[in-house]
């Protein structure tokens, strides 16, 4: 019976095995202190959810306010082209007109006192 360990060597086993366990569990406390619980990764979960989603809010605010800025500038600019072209009729009925008319008259006239 020489390969039956003696009690000394059967403590000294259980001792290695037993320092061999406090340091796996000492490891594995440590592991699972760097890690987060469940309930603390939702609320994370959800406030990043929600910072997305007033980034979206925020994002589409401006979007709408520039689309509303090029639609007031077109309604500008459509507006400023009749006002020109209202001008133009303006000049042409206030300028144009009455000289046509006076040469008309003059030619009429000449024409009237030619005869």
């Amino acid at each position: 019976m020489p390969d039956d360990p003696t009690l000394g060597e059967v403590m000294r086993r259980l001792e290695d095995v037993r320092q061999d366990l406090k340091e796996d569990f000492r490891e594995l406390g440590t592991r699972l202190d760097g890690k987060v619980s469940m309930e603390r990764y939702q609320l994370e979960q959800l406030a990043r959810d929600e910072a997305i989603r007033q980034i979206v809010e925020r994002v589409k605010g401006i979007e709408e306010s520039r689309q509303q800025e090029a639609d007031q500038k077109v309604q500008a600019d459509q507006r400023a082209a009749e006002r020109r072209a209202a001008d133009r009729r303006l000049i042409f009925t206030a300028i144009v007109a009455p000289v046509l008319m006076l040469l008309l008259t003059v030619y009429l006239s000449t024409q009237g006192a030619a005869a």
